[in-house]
């Protein structure tokens, strides 16, 4: 039977957690508690907000946590999963926007070098 790689979240994990370095746990838990609370935006969208951004940085616990509180929130089903979708195409469209890297560099290369054009001419 294998062993998955992401451990079941636990109590007696968290607990853990906060015992190795109790300041800098305590000061993350009071600037989430600030981040989501209701404020310009309010709690179920910023649990969409979150639901996306688990899903672009792959994180699993995140993905299920915000996933249930913003459900919790009010959030819909068709809701999170529009949420995942602008996900999605936010990831996919960094890598169709940052083509444009990858163009400049070869023409740069294609200035400095002569290569064979569209007749097939030798270089």
């Amino acid at each position: 039977m294998s062993e998955s790689l992401y451990q079941p979240a636990t109590r007696q994990m968290s607990a853990r957690r906060k015992a190795l370095a109790p300041n800098i746990h305590d000061a993350f838990d009071g600037f989430s508690r600030a981040v989501f609370a209701e404020g310009a935006l309010p709690e179920k969208t910023k649990q969409l907000i979150a639901v996306a951004v688990a899903h672009v940085t792959q994180c699993p616990y995140c993905i299920t946590g915000h996933t249930k509180l913003a459900r919790r929130k009010g959030a819909s089903p068709e809701e999170i999963m529009e949420a995942i979708w602008v996900a999605a195409e936010m990831r996919a469209g960094g890598a169709f926007a940052h083509a444009a890297l990858a163009i400049h560099a070869m023409d740069q290369i294609d200035t400095h070098t002569h290569t064979p054009g569209a007749d097939g001419a030798p270089s």
